[in-house]
């Protein structure tokens, strides 16, 4: 049976991908995902019991809202800070789950005040199974990291802030 975590990493693949239909059979288990325009559904089959659980999910459509007439009141924005400006990202690659350590025992590979160079792994990116090692692609200090261990990232989502030497 598939977990819910993969299910969701399946249906955040497809649907940036360009195919409308895909089905994928393991052990005793099949699903199969189909997109159009405004829905997704997912159909999970279990073989051995021919159960069949549909779940629509409904995908987000960004679009812009044109208005005519008065100015809606805009949200105050507040400036960034100059130090903040010079601050480097380290983004995802890739869609996947997000870790700070090699295991659940280990400590995590970089925390907030560590040193880093170009090589220096910050965090490991789950995507189907494989285990990617993130560099830092930079040298300096890590200012913030973005997110929690064993949360879902996007695609170019930022996971570390870093101050540059």
């Amino acid at each position: 049976m598939f977990k819910i975590q993969e299910i969701r990493e399946l249906i955040k693949l497809v649907d940036q991908s360009s195919i409308d239909e895909f089905c994928y059979e393991f052990e005793n288990a099949k699903i199969k995902l189909k997109k159009n325009k405004e829905t997704t559904a997912v159909q999970q089959t279990l073989l051995e019991t021919d159960v069949v659980k549909t779940i629509p999910v409904v995908q987000e459509t960004k679009q812009a809202e044109v208005k005519e007439g008065p100015a809606a009141p805009e949200k105050a924005v507040q400036p960034v800070a100059a130090e903040e400006a010079t601050l480097h990202k380290i983004v995802s690659p890739m869609v996947g789950t997000f870790y700070q350590s090699p295991s659940p025992e280990s400590s995590p590979y970089v925390a907030v005040g560590s040193k880093v160079s170009n090589e220096t792994i910050v965090c490991i990116v789950e995507a189907m199974k494989l285990f990617n090692e993130i560099e830092a692609d930079t040298e300096g200090e890590i200012v913030e990291i973005l997110v929690k261990d064993g949360e879902l990232v996007e695609y170019g989502q930022p996971l570390f802030l870093v101050k540059p030497n």
